[in-house]
């Protein structure tokens, strides 16, 4: 035991006195989830429009009116020409761009039908394809308002009505930061478990320190448990701040069980640290370790879950995504934070993350060889 605080006692006075490592530690998570969270909208706005009006009616410049008053559309482009619309698109000065035909008005009124053509600039497929639902909707809006002009006022119409009303749960208000927040605060936690506990290990390679300790009598259980509290340590201090920062800056208060997260906080540390320490072991830089762990983090958050829904995904993707371990934690997180879900709730997630604890640890231990 006495060793085992020796090294903890070495490894903390190491840490802290890097002060790019205590940058990394502490400063980047609390910019990042001061900044990103704002910038992470999956809500499309300011969709760059052109208008192409061959007709010239009411009718027309009631569409052109709802198009550029609405907050979702810049209307950009005005013109009689569909040459000139497809330049648009081509030098990307607009999303897409609508042509009104020539007799939009008139047939309407004879046929009670009428088409516009749309084009969408799919380059940008999600932005192309939500642009696409919004001029879809606004011009379903728009034959409402016609209809409602023709037909008999509401109050005389006997025809039976279905009115839905709906609530969200959880998330009241759908606010995108708060469902963001949970979910960045979990890769955070990953970075300082798995990245920063990976290089240290490997510093110690380069800077030849690796092989005093290998020739020391200290055992390797003392070694590895040396090298990883301290992280394990530092990963509960960013989640402290993370949660902060939550309730202060981004409105998230915490639920009474908050001590349910931390438990499971403790455990995931503990998994994403033999994922740190088991690449260490098969490095030999710095370098090494970081393009290792970029790779490791890119499928990582790709597949957890964070920016598309799991259920959308390839079924080999979901067996992929469950074997992640960010996607429990970044699960719990929500859970927890947004739905106030007890420990019964998630228990399938403690049992996968101790089970991924366990292989990636043992995995771990297994692959450092000690030298006496």
């Amino acid at each position: 035991m006495k060793i085992l605080l020796t090294l903890l006692r070495k490894e903390f006075r190491q840490i802290f006195r890097d002060k790019a490592i205590l940058k990394l530690i502490f400063l980047m998570p609390t910019i990042q989830l001061l900044i990103l969270p704002f910038a992470a909208d999956s809500e499309i706005k300011n969709i760059n429009v052109g208008i192409i009006d061959n007709d010239h009616s009411s009718y027309s410049r009631q569409l052109v009116e709802k198009m550029e008053y609405s907050s979702y559309f810049d209307l950009k482009e005005y013109s009689n020409s569909y040459k000139e619309g497809l330049k648009w698109l081509e030098n990307n000065s607009v999303d897409l761009f609508i042509e009104i035909p020539a007799n939009f008005e008139s047939k309407l009124v004879r046929e009670n039908y009428s088409p516009v053509f749309m084009a969408v600039n799919a380059t940008n497929g999600v932005k192309g394809n939500l642009g696409a639902a919004y001029v879809m909707n606004t011009i379903a809006d728009l034959n409402k308002n016609i209809i409602a002009e023709w037909v008999m006022p509401p109050s005389t119409n006997m025809s039976p009505q279905i009115d839905i009303t709906h609530s969200h749960w959880y998330n009241p208000h759908s606010n995108y930061q708060k469902f963001m927040v949970p979910g960045i605060l979990a890769i955070l936690l990953t970075l300082v478990g798995s990245f920063l506990s990976a290089l240290n290990i490997v510093r110690e390679k380069e800077i030849g320190t690796i092989e005093q300790l290998n020739v020391t009598p200290i055992l390797k259980s003392h070694f590895i448990l040396g090298k990883l509290i301290p992280f394990w340590v530092l990963g509960y201090g960013i989640l402290t701040i993370g949660l902060a920062i939550s309730y202060i800056i981004h409105g998230i208060v915490p639920s009474s069980n908050i001590g349910v997260l931390f438990i499971f906080a403790g455990v995931y540390l503990i998994a994403v640290m033999g994922l740190g320490l088991l690449i260490s072991n098969f490095s030999e830089t710095q370098q090494q370790a970081m393009m290792i762990s970029f790779f490791f983090m890119m499928v990582f958050i790709m597949l957890s879950g964070l920016f598309t829904s799991i259920e959308s995904m390839p079924r080999w993707a979901q067996i992929v995504a469950w074997i992640n371990p960010v996607t429990y934690m970044v699960d719990v997180m929500r859970m927890v934070l947004l739905k106030g879900a007890q420990l019964t709730d998630m228990l399938f997630h403690f049992k996968a993350i101790i089970a991924e604890a366990f292989f990636l640890n043992i995995l771990a231990i297994w692959s450092y060889s000690k030298r006496n």
